[in-house]
């Protein structure tokens, strides 16, 4: 494979920011190769380009090419391997026709691009583990993920969508663990769209999801790199946008919202514990107001009876049924929300704080509403906030109203009815045409080490089989072992 390392460089290169160009330089052809998303274009261009075609120094061979270039660390190689490893670590591969057994490795990395500037995560902070997101020019993403996974088998294929915005897109997976029918099914969407603009990653999720008729999202639309690599890592293909900060990933399902990338930077007890937290939030969030309206309408026999007085003492005055109180107080506290994300982030946090004592406050007074009510509301807004995925909030954030609807019909038959309703709707969705549900349906038994819980590394060390990915180990669980017994052993 030596003897041609250009062609060789052209067969295990298939992404689309791979570029082989060539120029004439002295009667002779120089070949280049590169990653175009790794490497500094101005020094390409300025010192490299303009040295070679405007020198009058005769070139023969590879030595000459090398004194005649002004930078530093250049290095002759003919190591496949090597070469490979340098190229996507930013690196220029030179070669002179027809010497096509070695070549030069020329450095010019562009250290600046992948910098964080002001690409922080905003809205799916963390406490630790990295905080660089994506930001709004495609260019600067990929090089934010060629620079977090060094190889090769990362594929980044481009296309154009919008009649009259013609917007870049990307999309991105590792060529032998992404099953090829996930690429293929995204591809052949996104070269069936007809449409003239778009404007953000949000509007391509919803035009090239499975089923435009669910409050569910399907895609997972994220600004945080980590989950994006471990996206790909898993199996999973992405989608970058230019001109917005946000990439769309999947096959996901309905576990896949409630993981926090925290989750796998704490110990895994932890991790675990806190995932669990999470789930509790959801059902807290969901079914707060609307189990409130069911036992005080139809069940209040099932209250205690040292808790009955107090509820009685607080709602004796309260002229509302308990549906009008839950429907004036949750819309309240969506009308605070929905201001305070208009405003700017000073003035935002004091309408929060402010709004919230000053409203909750006056409404008791008034006998608007009951003080455990405002508490239940309470705990349903922030249970909502343990949400990771923002539009996964928003959802979680709307299924509250119908069941709250049922609730005051039919009580707790009602709120049954809702959760089965649901229910049946999850298992007939589908994100790139994979059960949305699973491994819970279809049932997947070993996929449950990283869904309801986040098991230990030794457990994990397998993807997930639901994706089908072409390599289905990812790593060495008994070697981890044997290098953990020999540091113990010393």
């Amino acid at each position: 494979m030596n003897s041609n390392i250009h062609k060789a460089l052209r067969e295990i290169s298939k992404s689309g920011d791979f570029v082989q160009k060539t120029i004439t330089v002295q009667d002779k052809l120089l070949h280049f190769s590169y990653y175009t998303s790794l490497i500094n274009h101005e020094q390409f261009h300025h010192d490299l380009l303009s040295f070679i075609q405007t020198s009058n120094c005769e070139i023969e061979n590879l030595d000459d090419l090398k004194a005649l270039i002004p930078i530093e660390g250049i290095k002759v190689s003919s190591d496949l391997k090597q070469i490979s490893l340098s190229l996507t670590k930013g690196s220029i591969f030179l070669q002179i026709d027809p010497h096509f057994n070695e070549g030069l490795l020329v450095d010019i990395a562009d250290l600046q691009l992948g910098l964080r500037k002001n690409n922080n995560t905003e809205n799916e902070y963390s406490v630790i583990g990295p905080k660089v997101g994506f930001v709004e020019n495609l260019d600067t993403n990929m090089n934010l993920l060629r620079k977090g996974m060094i190889t090769e088998k990362l594929i980044f294929e481009e296309h154009t969508v919008g009649s009259v915005s013609k917007t870049r897109i990307a999309i991105a997976y590792i060529e032998g663990i992404t099953n090829p029918q996930h690429v293929n099914t995204l591809r052949q969407r996104l070269l069936d769209l007809d449409v003239d603009v778009v404007f953000d990653s949000s509007i391509l999720e919803q035009l090239i999801a499975d089923n435009s008729k669910t409050p569910f999202p399907l895609l997972l639309s994220t600004e945080r790199v980590d989950r994006i690599k471990y996206s790909l890592i898993n199996g999973e293909v992405s989608l970058l946008i230019d001109g917005s900060p946000y990439a769309i990933s999947g096959p996901v399902t309905l576990f896949s919202f409630l993981i926090s990338p925290e989750d796998y930077y704490l110990p895994w007890i932890l991790g675990s514990f806190f995932r669990l937290i999470r789930y509790f939030g959801v059902a807290v969030s969901i079914l707060g107001t609307s189990a409130y309206v069911a036992v005080l309408t139809f069940h209040y026999r099932v209250i205690p009876m040292d808790l009955l007085g107090p509820i009685i003492e607080s709602r004796i005055n309260v002229p509302f049924p308990p549906l009008l109180e839950v429907l004036f107080l949750e819309i309240t506290i969506e009308l605070l929300r929905e201001a305070g994300s208009r405003l700017p982030t000073k003035v935002s946090q004091t309408l929060g704080i402010v709004g919230g004592i000053v409203l909750g406050q006056a409404a008791v007074q008034a006998a608007l509403t009951s003080n455990i009510l405002l508490i239940i509301v309470s705990l349903s807004a922030l249970a909502s906030f343990t949400t990771p995925i923002y539009k996964m909030s928003n959802t979680i954030r709307f299924l509250r109203f119908p069941l709250i609807f049922l609730a005051s019909l039919w009580g707790g038959l009602g709120i049954m009815l809702g959760l089965m309703f649901i229910l049946g709707h999850l298992m007939r969705l589908k994100s790139l045409g994979m059960p949305y549900i699973v491994p819970l349906f279809p049932f997947r038994h070993k996929d449950f080490s990283d869904s309801f819980i986040r098991s230990s590394f030794s457990l994990t060390s397998k993807r997930f089989s639901f994706t089908r990915p072409l390599s289905i180990k990812r790593y060495s669980v008994q070697k981890n072992k044997d290098t953990s017994d020999d540091y113990d052993n010393e």
